[in-house]
């Protein structure tokens, strides 16, 4: 089986940049689907027979991660996180004559 490693990204219930993202658990190890889902004939709900996917663990870091995955033999990817790039802006800007958009409310 193969697994992903990789770092969640926050939730919309979460503000600022410096938050932890779940408790100090940073990186998860989820494995990946081996057959696709399919349709319950009665409800219509999302099926499958893979029981592994529904297995998650959380790490602090990136390095234990990995070491756990080397341990117990489990094929895996590292997906790293893309980094944010941060515009300044200032609120005087939102009432600028330079300004791209018509100001509406």
């Amino acid at each position: 089986m193969t697994a992903k490693i990789y770092k969640p990204s926050k939730t919309a219930m979460q503000s600022g940049r410096k938050t932890k993202i779940s408790r100090g658990c940073e990186w998860v190890l989820a494995y990946m689907r081996k057959s696709a889902a399919k349709p319950d004939q009665l409800m219509g709900w999302q099926s499958s027979s893979d029981t592994a996917r529904q297995v998650k663990m959380y790490f602090p870091d990136l390095d234990s991660a990995v070491a756990y995955a080397e341990a117990n033999d489990i094929d895996y990817v590292v997906q790293q996180p893309k980094s944010r790039r941060v515009k300044p802006r200032a609120y005087a800007d939102n009432f600028a004559f330079t300004r791209n958009g018509a100001w509406t409310h």
